[in-house]
């Protein structure tokens, strides 16, 4: 562990959102905004086994680690719904041309080292919504067990699908027994040579593990709460099973 005691610590990053909204009321208009976290069935999930750690995406492009001794007070970091723009363009570059680390490329060193990383899908998630998560070709996709599309990956599915076992007998699908759930969408991804896929919908690969140096690193491709991750994956029995296994197996302390 991290920081050696019994619970894998882990870093969330994103799962957040700001919406702006204008409402037209005949001739009158008024505007709303609000700001919403997805993280709540996750944490819910891991609660008493890991010590999770959110950093809203709005936060991250300042308060993501700059040094690697601070990002490895982590076990695991997964990133969910946050483009790779949050992570490359601190204030200091984006608005005042300053030369500031890749935080990607220290992503790299740190899952190299020895530790976990997963990316869970979404709108910002690996090619993303219009490809804006912009994850194909870098550092995270490098690491990844997945190669990235550079362009809209997501692919819809409104009447659900339920994803199917390649390898049930592997330590993140143990006891993960019976039909899956309905998703109401995914990322389409293709998993690499050396890789192991665990999940898969037709011939696209739905979770997809491999390692990185001493590390090890995941591709989930749908989401951990809605709209893709339904109310029916949420409160599914084996949910809170699934996601410590996979947290487990990332920290390297599956049983």
């Amino acid at each position: 562990m991290a920081t050696g005691d019994t619970m894998p610590a882990v870093l969330l990053v994103g799962e957040s959102w700001l919406s702006y909204s204008v409402h037209i009321k005949g001739f009158n208009n008024f505007p709303t905004a609000y700001y919403e976290e997805g993280l709540a069935p996750l944490a819910n999930a891991l609660n008493g086994f890991a010590r999770l750690t959110h950093l809203p995406g709005h936060l991250a492009a300042t308060a993501f680690p700059f040094v690697l001794d601070a990002l490895q007070q982590y076990d695991v970091i997964l990133f969910s719904d946050v483009g790779s723009d949050t992570l490359l363009l601190h204030p200091d570059t984006f608005l005042r041309s300053q030369v500031r680390a890749n935080r990607l490329r220290l992503l790299q060193q740190y899952v190299h080292q020895g530790a976990g990383f997963a990316m869970l899908g979404g709108y910002m998630s690996f090619g993303g919504y219009e490809g804006k998560a912009h994850y194909h070709g870098g550092p995270v996709e490098e690491l990844l067990p997945v190669e990235i599309s550079p362009f809209d990956d997501r692919v819809e599915t409104p009447e659900g699908i339920r994803p199917e076992p390649v390898d049930a007998t592997h330590p993140i699908l143990a006891g993960v027994e019976g039909l899956w759930p309905r998703l109401l969408g995914y990322n389409r991804l293709t998993a690499k040579a050396d890789a192991q896929t665990l999940l898969r919908h037709g011939r696209d690969p739905f979770l997809v593990v491999g390692y990185y140096g001493r590390g090890r690193t995941a591709a989930y491709a749908s989401d951990v709460s809605p709209h893709w991750g339904s109310e029916e994956f949420i409160n599914w029995t084996h949910y809170t099973r699934f996601w410590r296994q996979l947290v487990g197996w990332l920290a390297q302390i599956e049983s």
